[in-house]
């Protein structure tokens, strides 16, 4: 008889995702899952916590562990995402190593390949972009790679167009140990409807102001309840370190802002396929990267 993922046995295990500042990490697990989950944008440094994407293959559950690119730290902010990063790789059943495979091999690459060297997990090599690389240099790029560390298997992909990603999930899928499910089927991420909401507005403000708000910014949360009518209420607070950018998230009478949260609202609302109800406010916090409250809010640790 043939088995079904049903009657085989169950399988689930850590999956690791690290790697330098947009190299497509985010866009490789929203793409292994098979929706998205956590958010990208072309600026570098998008992903700020540990956030795990729920993918399944056959009777194998991956928890994809989406990381902050890993850069030298000069903030705090930027140690606790660092540390975060690193964080992410405890107990990992399998670390992948995402390159941006355009390029070429940075020392920032070179220095978390040296990172992962001494590690005794399997490692995955996963040279990402492929599809607008330099082709003839991909192998010379995979060799340099695999002599630094040794990776156990080196895979090619785009996750942008979804090319090779297949076969990763099946080769990660193989590398599980038996183990029951941690969720549900149908859930495809650990984050909380409040995270989830924070991220999404903080996805907007990167897409639409592009290199016009520096990272020292943050999407507070406020209040989260459902509505007896089956909608969700949503109040958050965009916290800026200068009345300048809180002029620059405005817009020229509140134009932009507006269009924040109507974005916002319309991705919420397809995500959680409810009606949102969202309201932003703009504050200045200068010291903001000092509240002990919003690196926990943040999923992130508190870092000296």
């Amino acid at each position: 008889m043939t088995e079904t993922p049903e009657t085989q046995l169950q399988h689930c295990g850590l999956v690791a995702i690290v790697g330098a500042p947009n190299a497509g990490k985010s866009t490789l697990v929203n793409a292994l899952v098979g929706q998205k989950v956590a958010i990208v944008s072309p600026k570098a440094q998008t992903t700020r916590a540990r956030l795990m994407g729920l993918a399944i293959e056959g009777a194998t559950q991956l928890l994809l562990v989406d990381t902050p690119g890993i850069f030298t730290p000069e903030r705090r902010l930027d140690r606790a995402m660092v540390a975060a990063a690193w964080g992410g790789t405890e107990g990992a059943d399998v670390i992948a190593l995402v390159v941006d495979a355009k390029g070429g091999l940075p020392q920032r690459v070179a220095d978390i390949a040296e990172g992962l060297a001494a590690r005794h997990e399997p490692k995955f090599l996963v040279l990402n972009k492929v599809d607008i690389a330099d082709k003839p240099r991909l192998l010379t790029l995979a060799a340099k790679l695999n002599e630094r560390v040794g990776f156990t298997e080196t895979y090619f992909v785009s996750a942008t167009t979804g090319d090779g990603v297949a076969e990763l999930k099946t080769a990660l899928a193989a590398r599980m140990p038996e183990a029951p499910w941690h969720f549900p089927e149908d859930q495809v991420s650990d984050a909380t409807d409040r995270m989830l909401a924070a991220e999404v507005t903080r996805e907007q403000l990167y897409l639409q102001l592009h290199a016009e708000l520096p990272y020292a910014s943050a999407v507070d949360t406020e209040l989260y309840k459902e509505r007896e009518d089956g909608s969700v209420e949503i109040h958050q607070q965009i916290l800026v370190a200068r009345e300048t950018q809180r002029a620059i998230v405005l817009g020229k009478g509140g134009s932009r802002i507006k269009e924040i949260g109507a974005r916002a609202r319309a991705e919420l609302s397809r995500i959680m396929g409810v009606r949102v109800h969202l309201y932003l406010h703009v504050k200045v916090r200068p010291e903001w990267m000092e509240d002990r409250t919003l690196y926990r809010d943040m999923g992130l640790d508190w870092v000296e």
